[in-house]
């Protein structure tokens, strides 16, 4: 039985096909995570003092050189917990361009200056906060999922003999943002003069996450009562990886009403975009009428009533 040549030549030229691709996404892989966990330590390679370094840090979080926040408050946790780097000036040139593009749109689209100028510059400013509050939930969620692995690092460094200050430091050379990134500032600012009672705390005050809350309220507890520092932080991970399982136990629970309630509201809009379309007169020739408003109206307010009272059904948390 002869093998044709051709099909031995396209099989190898298949495989070096898979091959490369294979190669190239283990690079971008592998190029990807040097990244995220040398994002802190890129700054770190261009600052060699460690007091220019710490201010340095503590700048791009938005913060003063005593490590407390700037502007106003809740601003500046928005700013804190979404790990943007703080660059108010870009972000200022961005929300006017966003305004101004956002305003000749609809002036284009409705012909209606009053409507652009009023919309424009409201979107120009909600848009860039919804985009740092989804970039902060983001980070929380990662947060929660690290910091179990963050705790084994110190734990098993401890066990080793190392001291707590090389523990903490060798999570932020060790692991990617965002956990890498809090550790490092951490173990920066113990090398600066800070104990670790304190950095842990501003870790804490940063991330404004309920693990983070509970594994510094340990380190407070081991610094005024003394005891077993890698007992406690072994039950500490251990509590942190029972919450999250339990946080994902919530979520498998609740995405039915999740589920129920998309579908719910969805259905309404999807039924009046196909009445639109079949029939536009069914309608189209009543619309302008007060009791078919104020029914349209009654009927929006009861969806929305219903969308609250699901949220509250499936909004658990521990």
């Amino acid at each position: 039985m002869s093998i044709d040549p051709r099909w031995v030549f396209l099989i190898l030229v298949a495989a070096a096909v898979f091959t490369a691709a294979q190669a190239a996404s283990g690079l971008v892989r592998v190029a990807g995570a040097k990244r995220k966990v040398n994002k802190r330590l890129a700054t770190a390679d261009k600052i060699g003092n460690l007091a220019d370094l710490v201010l340095e840090l503590r700048k791009q979080r938005g913060l003063d050189e005593k490590g407390n926040r700037r502007g106003v408050r809740w601003f500046s946790e928005l700013v804190l917990r979404s790990g943007v780097t703080y660059q108010p000036r870009r972000w200022a040139l961005i929300c006017i361009g966003l305004a101004v593009s956002i305003s000749l749109t609809i002036f284009m689209l409705a012909h209606n200056p009053l409507i652009a100028a009023g919309v424009g510059p409201v979107a120009g400013i909600v848009l860039p906060l919804l985009f740092l509050k989804f970039k902060a939930g983001k980070r929380a969620k990662m947060l929660g999922e690290q910091l179990p692995n963050a705790l084994e690092v110190i734990i098993r460094s401890l066990e080793a003999g190392h001291p707590v200050p090389t523990a903490v430091s060798l999570v932020g050379r060790e692991m990617p943002d965002p956990i890498g990134s809090e550790f490092g500032m951490a173990g920066d600012e113990i090398a600066y003069g800070a104990t670790l009672e304190q950095a842990v705390g501003r870790i804490a005050d940063r991330c404004r996450h309920p693990d983070m809350d509970l594994f510094a309220a340990t380190i407070r507890l081991q610094e005024k009562s003394g005891g077993n520092l890698t007992g406690l932080l072994k039950m500490n991970a251990k509590a942190v990886r029972e919450r999250h399982k339990m946080r994902l136990k919530i979520k498998a629970a609740s995405a039915e009403g999740s589920a129920s309630a998309l579908i719910l509201t969805a259905a309404p809009f999807g039924v009046l975009a196909i009445l639109t379309v079949a029939s536009p007169h069914f309608y189209g020739d009543v619309i302008h009428a007060k009791p078919v408003q104020m029914g349209l109206a009654g009927l929006g307010f009861w969806m929305f009533l219903g969308n609250m009272v699901m949220r509250r059904m499936i909004d658990m948390r521990i």
